[in-house]
């Protein structure tokens, strides 16, 4: 029960504080948990509790909650040279230094960078990118933009519109001309005795079909998420990006891979379209960028949008959209210093090492008859809660099964996340094999005991 005293944390935030994707009637019944610090891989709440937060806070602090290398890049970077924006043909040397880094580690071989304050606002940015271009080359018409059905691409009116959630019904979104095409999830979205090659080969119809319906000149971009994060971990059935890349690309229509997720690591590579092997226009990133110690996100444009953007710029003299604090030099700094901590410090390389103890305890849980399926890649995973196995039917949605087994686990001293049906992990980076098995131990745990009350 929450501690309801008039003074107390969980009173306090609950007074004054406006909560955004959060389960209310939890709140109601659990309270705040009201966090303090973190170390390692763990937070501790204001009542001394420790949990191993296998969300990464929200999949961004892959270096763990007090890397003391990335502390000492912010404070050096506060003392040198505290803020500043990217306007008016002014920048810091962090901003450039980012920047090059940033197309250097890309798959891209040339490029530029554009700095916002989250991956919203990087998708958003993008957007707008693409109809500046399409007015500045006499096609004002191509303005329409393709999605998936369950992907996710942000919270501002156009992101969230681009993302394909139900729940942005609330807000009256989508905005005209955001297309969502069906969720390449196999175990879920396959008819019956369909293949798992027969159901690419229907996505790729479907996107052949989409065009012809709406005309590839009204389609600015095709956005996707290597793999879909708030989805519910959902990978791309096999040879999916093989088999739409080549359709996009002959009708002119930029691919965009929100990595914002799966970029810096998460899947084991540095992009997750390294892992799934398709080259992109643009990158969207954010999250483990600054490995959360900074609010930043970053369009990252090949060669061929960024030569044209720069052109279509130029001929009115600017390109009118920015942020305050785009390419702020403590954020850039920190960024530097993250990139460098995950490729050459050792965790991109423990990513690898802890995958296959990540894979092994995943299908030890999925063995469980209420899990229907895990999926993941990486460190990065989704275990599905079906009422019946064999024919994957789901809980009922009022039963809000996900949630009761993410409060189990909080009580179990564990932080996971609920996503729909499923329970989704994205542990940190720096995760030693005994953190890992605590993970699962904690889990298993809490999946017993939730699934024995529902059949009770």
């Amino acid at each position: 029960m929450p501690d309801t005293a008039l003074n107390s944390w969980e009173s306090r935030a609950e007074a004054h504080t406006f909560y955004g994707f959060t389960d209310l009637p939890t709140i109601h019944d659990r309270g705040t948990v009201v966090l303090t610090h973190g170390e390692g891989p763990y937070v501790v709440d204001t009542h001394g509790r420790r949990y191993l937060d296998a969300n990464s806070g929200l999949w961004n602090m892959v270096a763990g909650f007090d890397h003391p290398g990335l502390a000492e890049a912010a404070k050096a970077q506060y003392d040198r040279f505290p803020g500043y924006h990217a306007f008016f043909g002014r920048m810091s040397d962090q901003t450039v230094m980012l920047s090059e880094r940033l197309v250097e580690v890309s798959p891209f071989t040339d490029g530029r960078v554009f700095y916002t304050n989250s991956g919203s606002e990087a998708n958003d940015t993008l957007v707008k990118m693409l109809w500046f271009l399409a007015r500045a080359e006499g096609k004002p018409e191509r303005c329409k933009i393709l999605t998936r059905k369950n992907a996710y691409h942000g919270v501002t009116a156009v992101s969230a519109s681009m993302t394909g959630k139900p729940y942005n019904e609330v807000f009256g979104l989508p905005l005209p001309g955001f297309l969502h095409l069906s969720c390449p999830h196999y175990w879920r979205e396959g008819r019956p005795g369909e293949s798992e090659a027969e159901f690419t080969a229907r996505m790729a119809s479907e996107l052949e079909e989409v065009i012809a319906r709406e005309g590839a000149d009204t389609i600015a971009a095709f956005f996707a998420e290597p793999i879909m994060g708030a989805g519910g971990v959902i990978p791309p059935s096999a040879g999916y990006f093989q088999a739409i890349a080549p359709i996009l690309k002959r009708h002119g229509i930029p691919l965009i891979s929100d990595e914002v997720i799966c970029g810096f690591g998460r899947t084991g590579q540095v992009w997750g379209c390294e892992t799934y092997d398709f080259m992109p226009d643009a990158i969207i990133s954010s999250k483990a960028l600054t490995a959360g110690y900074f609010p930043m996100g970053a369009v990252i444009l090949g060669p061929d949008l960024s030569d044209r953007l720069h052109a279509a710029a130029e001929a009115v003299e600017e390109f009118p959209h920015g942020f305050t604090a785009s390419g702020h030099p403590v954020g850039c700094a920190i960024a530097l210093k993250a990139i460098d901590v995950i490729l050459n410090e050792g965790l991109l390389e423990n990513v690898r090492a802890l995958t296959p103890r990540f894979e092994a305890g995943m299908a030890r849980l999925a063995e469980h008859p209420n899990i229907g399926e895990w999926r993941g890649k990486g460190l990065m995973g989704a275990l599905e809660a079906v009422a019946d196995k064999d024919t994957k039917t789901p809980f009922a949605s009022d039963l809000s099964v996900s949630e009761r087994i993410a409060n189990t686990c909080t009580d179990h001293g564990l932080i996971c996340r609920p996503l729909g049906q499923s329970i989704v992990l994205c542990p940190p980076f720096i995760m030693t094999q005994a953190q890992m098995d605590e993970m699962f131990d904690k889990l298993g745990a809490a999946l017993n005991a939730v699934f024995k009350g529902l059949a009770a």
